[in-house]
């Protein structure tokens, strides 16, 4: 028998890890996932959504944001996407609980929060869908590991592993534009281990964001150039034991709408896990970001500079520990905690964009810090058909450090606000049940709360788009999510699954952007976001045709009073009343995959008042892979194929447009997959 080989890779913080001798007779298989503890029993009482690698890797678009909006309810801020969009409006929501652009809902990849520290956006260009090993969404609040971000739901990405990627992957498109893709995989087997490197670049002249009769000379196409690198390595300790690094660094830049008006970000992100699937489970994982942001605001009507956003450094950090102790083969229990801590500031440039000379008016920064320690409990009992779930969390929450400081051009301190430290206890809790029936139905029911605090854009940084200024609200307290649900799942046959659930969701205290005079909003809680609604989704496949459907149908209401008081009954803005995505598809031979996406938001409203509408739009994708040679495929995609206009943003008239028709072509290789 061949004797296990001594040496691990780990990272370079982590060194080399020598595999203790084992005895002839009793060596152990070691296997290594890459991936966290396995998900609990209980995970289908909450309305779960499983990604699998192909369908992440056929978006229609190459973006995860696309991916991930087969499950209807997933929501942006706004429907651009990380091409043409503000970054900083890349908030994401489930179950149409939006009305600002900070994410309600809890993004994990690998188990580490990936929010921006300051904003709460989620880097989606940063994040490569063929890269991915899986998405599982699960809407309404979540009271695990995190989850005090978790107020309208999760989703968990997982990375890739060298079973889907082989020894290499990599693939290469150009669109119509001449804008180009690349991105690729080496993922090499070390010992028991493994390390993948992977890398991906984007960039283009971009398409035209502003509508042809509103074009004006300082008009220019959404240029974009981004890339993301990372490096993954996974070396199994011992026969249940694996350790799991990752390091990885993104730059995004962007042009928005006029000459000048550049957005930048970048970061660079590290996490270390130990993972153990032993008798005594447990995953231990600590992690650092470090973002920064930048954004140019150009006047729409003189097409100067008015504000230059120059910087935005921050440092995110935390981590959680979580261990599942031996109780039972019918329970599972968890018990742990984490740590969150978000420490920033913004410092920016004000101009008078009226005169030829563009002279500074103002230097403002403003920023703080925001932490969190939560301690979780969660078990899950299998009683025959029935398995019933229950979890707690007690969250300490703490917002400090708050400042406010503008100095005028000869740089004397005309302002200088410091804002008391804040901080609570909150609780949060939720459980549920399934029952199997047999002939493969399945009743399900849960009931949640949960909470998010306010970012640090939200609590300091006051911004602009034109005409609109939104100042900002130091006294914001964090909201707070209590929800319930039920629903159904049936599988007759294996590959046939149709799944509905009805929800009933409530945001107390919700962040919202409130209009206070002309051209003029503020930050507020307002006394609820109550949204109530119906999910369906059917999964199908027979011979080599499939099929995957989603379709949500939401009324939502902001429930307010006082300064808020214009928007009671109002719908949230951002928020449609219907969204839904179908994609249809074939294999006809091995290594073929057509397919066909069709998509369909309904009319939303730009402002709190619903005085600007967002029309609704239908647009249609295809995905065409077509292997050459061995290891070759030809990928053809297009984007919106009957080049609907899709308005993404209507301010008093002045519009912005989603993207265009656009054809991709392009190679795929993989070798020893």
């Amino acid at each position: 028998m061949q004797r296990s080989l001594p040496v691990l890779l780990a990272s370079s913080a982590i060194g080399l890890v020598a595999q203790p001798a084992l005895a002839q007779n009793a060596e152990p298989v070691i296997v290594v996932t890459g991936k966290g503890l396995e998900a609990t029993p209980a995970t289908p009482a909450y309305d779960t959504t499983l990604i699998d690698a192909d369908k992440l890797a056929q978006s229609v678009s190459g973006r995860i944001e696309d991916a991930l909006g087969s499950v209807a309810g997933f929501q942006q801020f706004r429907r651009s996407d990380s091409r043409s969009s503000n970054p900083s409006a890349q908030g994401v929501t489930l179950r149409a609980l939006g009305g600002n652009a900070t994410s309600r809902a809890l993004v994990l990849l690998d188990g580490v929060p990936m929010a921006d520290p300051f904003f709460g956006y989620i880097p989606f260009s940063a994040i490569a869908p063929e890269q991915l090993a899986s998405a599982r969404v699960t809407r309404g609040g979540g009271a695990g590991a995190f989850g005090a971000g978790a107020a309208s739901g999760t989703i968990e990405l997982t990375s890739g592993t060298p079973d889907q990627f082989g020894l290499l992957n990599a693939s290469a498109l150009v669109d119509d534009r001449g804008e180009t893709e690349l991105s690729g995989t080496l993922a090499p087997r070390l010992g028991g281990g493994f390390v993948a490197i992977s890398g991906r670049w984007d960039r283009g002249e971009g398409f035209w964001t502003t509508p042809d009769s509103q074009r004006v000379p300082a008009s220019v196409r959404a240029r974009y150039d981004s890339w993301s690198a990372s490096a993954r390595m996974v070396a199994p300790l011992g026969p249940d034991l694996e350790l799991q690094a990752r390091l990885a660094a993104f730059d995004d830049q962007r042009v928005l709408r006029f000459a000048g008006a550049d957005n930048t970000s970048s970061g660079q992100d590290a996490s270390l896990r130990l993972v153990s699937r032993g008798a005594w489970q447990f995953d231990v994982l600590g992690y650092v970001q470090v973002r920064d942001f930048s954004s140019v605001v150009i006047s729409s009507s003189t097409f100067r500079k008015s504000l230059d956003q120059f910087k935005t450094p921050t440092l995110g950090y935390g981590g959680k520990a979580e261990i599942r102790p031996p109780v039972g083969h019918n329970m599972v229990l968890r018990l742990g905690g984490d740590w969150r801590v978000a420490d920033g500031n913004e410092q920016e440039v004000a101009y008078n964009a009226n005169l030829a000379a563009n002279p500074v008016t103002s230097r403002r920064q403003e920023g703080g810090r925001n932490s969190d320690v939560g301690f979780f409990a969660e078990n899950d009992w299998t009683v025959g058909p029935l398995v019933l779930t229950a979890g707690a969390r007690a969250d300490h929450w703490s917002i400090s450090d708050g400042f406010f400081t503008q100095r005028n051009p000869a740089g004397v301190v005309t302002i200088s606000n410091l804002y008391p430290e804040r901080s609570d206890w909150q609780g949060s809790f939720r459980g549920g049940g399934v029952l199997s029936l047999g002939g493969g139905v399945k009743l399900r029911a849960a009931g949640y709360t949960g909470f998010r605090l306010p970012t640090l854009n939200e609590l300091y940084r006051p911004f602009t788009v034109f005409p609109v200024t939104t100042q900002a609200n130091a006294a914001l307290a964090p909201e707070k999510l209590r929800g319930y649900e039920a629903g159904f799942d049936w599988s007759p046959i294996a590959p046939v699954t149709f799944s509905f659930t009805a929800f009933d969701n409530r945001v107390k205290q919700a962040i919202a952007n409130v209009t206070i005079a002309t051209n003029t909003r503020k930050r507020f809680n307002v006394d609820a976001i109550h949204a109530r609604g119906l999910e369906f989704a059917l999964r199908a496949a027979t011979g080599p045709v499939f099929f995957d459907g989603s379709l949500a149908l939401t009324d939502a209401k902001v429930e307010a009073s006082g300064t808020a008081l214009s928007l009671n009954g109002m719908r949230p803005a951002q928020t449609p009343k219907v969204a839904g995505s179908a994609t249809l598809g074939v294999h006809p031979a091995v290594g073929w995959t057509v397919a066909a996406t069709l998509r369909y938001v309904g009319a939303q409203y730009e402002d709190d008042l619903q005085t600007d509408v967002l029309p609704a739009a239908t647009t249609i994708g295809a995905f065409v892979e077509v292997p050459l040679i061995r290891g070759v495929s030809l990928v053809l995609r297009g984007e919106n194929l009957t080049d609907v206009d899709v308005v993404t943003r209507n301010q008093g008239g002045s519009i912005d447009l989603g993207t265009p028709r656009t054809l991709w072509a392009g190679l795929r290789f993989h070798q020893g997959r």
